[in-house]
């Protein structure tokens, strides 16, 4: 209520720091007051007319081509210019395969630790299947997986059968490069949860373990009808 003065997420990260997810997803209404923060420091609380200043350090991060949204007319420029002062470009797992192991064994003691469950590690055939899939969904589907395998797992390692993955695609992708595989399989992927699912992006997503937009992106990068 705005008879209320509250403290709002910008003035919460007073001398820590503002993580901003997703900031390609930001209507763009809120993007002139994110840039207005970022430009003078300061924010008024709901309710109030005092100007309050904010010393925070600002992360933001996207799995979107902020450059190519700004040419779409749906990204200030001005924001962008802001907010780049420092850019990091992180690889999805799928072209990092050494860490997509290392990355599910600490989801794999995460979710074996909060399910009280001795889960010693992987057969050999779960990590060929984690090494082998491209991962579409990125660190999030990863997640959701390892989620997934350890409620169901009831032997001492986790089997492709747990992580609901078959032995890794040998056959059928012989001959390719390894980029043209991956997306081979993504869009297989994605092909088999929309029929699944009766064309239902939403629910198509869930079962990829991807947000609706990932999804939307990832269709038309494969050339898919959306309807």
């Amino acid at each position: 209520g705005a008879h209320i003065q509250r403290k709002g997420r910008i003035e919460m990260a007073q001398g820590g720091t503002l993580f901003l997810d997703e900031i390609g997803e930001l209507p763009m209404l809120l993007q002139v007051k994110i840039l207005r923060y970022l430009q003078e420091q300061v924010v008024e609380r709901v309710g109030g007319r005092e100007e309050i200043i904010v010393n925070a350090r600002v992360l933001a991060a996207t799995n979107r081509d902020l450059e190519a949204a700004m040419k779409e007319g749906k990204f200030r420029e001005d924001l962008y210019f802001r907010l780049g002062v420092f850019v990091l470009n992180l690889p999805p797992i799928r072209e990092r395969e050494t860490d997509v192991i290392e990355l599910a064994r600490v989801f794999l003691a995460r979710y074996a630790g909060e399910n009280r469950k001795k889960i010693s590690g992987f057969t050999t055939d779960a990590v060929e299947a984690i090494q082998g899939y491209g991962w579409p969904g990125n660190v999030r589907e990863l997640e959701n997986r390892m989620r997934r395998a350890v409620i169901m797992a009831e032997g001492k390692k986790i089997t492709p059968f747990d992580l609901e993955m078959g032995a890794a695609p040998r056959v059928k992708y012989v001959g390719m490069g390894l980029k043209e595989a991956r997306e081979a399989l993504e869009k297989e992927l994605i092909l088999k949860a929309l029929a699944h699912n009766n064309g239902n992006l939403t629910k198509a997503a869930i079962e990829l373990g991807v947000s609706r937009p990932t999804l939307y992106d990832l269709m038309e990068k494969f050339g898919m009808p959306k309807e």
